[in-house]
């Protein structure tokens, strides 16, 4: 579902030699060939389907359950969260020139700013538009600029096992999902849904500021080029049904991350089992997605 942004992060043949001679610090595998240590974004690109989709799923049952925003109808509420994930989508190609221009780190610092005031905007938000531009396109602009700027780091420090590397930062976002469905329920039930956007936009900065300062790129290194948007793709016809599938995708995934627990609390259950459920599917994806599998197999046939 990371396929359709539009991310061209490529080792150029001129650079390969110098981006694993011994003589760089940090090059692993240094005398690996080249033609093993090619770097391509959309092999390697890890959707952002984690933590933030479960969680919506949550701030949506009991969106569609309290009367929080008058006027309001379920499919605006339920636009909200595929606005943000449209808003991602959106700013990629100018968070891919800023790392090329600025850099790894102001792409991410970008990042945690607009995640923050989304959430800290959102928990003092009393009509519908101020949700829709908080929730929905403050927090897609922070998670775009986010994922764009780290979505290729992890498979440029690793040769060998770069796929399951890159399989276990794709498990993590099972597990962020996990605890923040059960964290999200548990906060909105005893602190109120204006303290819980509020506990998570202090978290959120904090870890996120923490990680963008530590996260190290290699961009110089193994000569990468950051392209943000290159319409040559879009003149090869295995690019275009790429697209077609991650849109056909996208839609029949969306409906069940975002609606599981209002639909669980639809059939009877209750918001707690709801965001219960919504864990499970985290679950799922942490230790039996189709990411692990392929890791696996890529790294033995490797």
């Amino acid at each position: 579902m990371a396929d359709n942004f539009p991310i061209d992060v490529i080792r150029s043949h001129s650079h390969s030699q110098r981006a694993y001679s011994p003589s760089l610090q940090y090059a692993p595998d240094a005398q690996q060939s080249h033609e093993k240590s090619e770097v391509t974004g959309p092999a390697d690109d890890i959707p952002p389907d984690g933590a933030y989709g479960w969680s919506y799923g949550v701030f949506l049952s009991y969106y569609l359950s309290h009367n929080v925003y008058p006027n309001t109808s379920p499919l605006a509420y339920a636009f909200i969260g595929g606005l943000s994930i449209g808003q991602a989508m959106l700013i990629a190609p100018l968070a891919t020139w800023i790392v090329h221009r600025f850099g790894t780190r102001v792409c991410l610092l970008l990042g945690v700013f607009f995640e923050t005031l989304s959430l800290i905007g959102a928990s003092f938000s009393t009509k519908q538009y101020q949700i829709i531009l908080s929730q929905g396109v403050s927090f897609g602009f922070g998670l775009g600029f986010q994922f764009v700027g780290s979505v290729g780091i992890t498979a440029q420090w690793f040769l060998k096992k770069r796929s399951l590397a890159n399989a276990i930062a794709a498990a993590g976002s099972g597990g962020g999902g996990l605890i923040y469905s059960l964290a999200t329920q548990k906060m909105i039930d005893s602190l109120g849904l204006g303290w819980t956007f509020r506990v998570l936009g202090i978290v959120t900065c904090v870890v996120n500021l923490v990680c963008a300062n530590l996260l190290k790129d290699r961009n110089s290194q193994v000569g990468a080029r950051h392209t943000a948007f290159d319409v040559n793709l879009l003149k090869r016809p295995e690019f275009n049904l790429l697209l077609g599938w991650s849109v056909f995708s996208m839609l029949g995934y969306t409906v069940v991350l975002f609606s599981l627990p209002s639909y669980a609390v639809s059939v009877g259950l209750s918001p707690q089992q709801g965001s219960i459920i919504s864990a499970l599917m985290s679950v799922g994806q942490m230790v039996g997605s189709y990411y692990e599998m392929r890791s696996f197999f890529a790294d033995e046939i490797a």
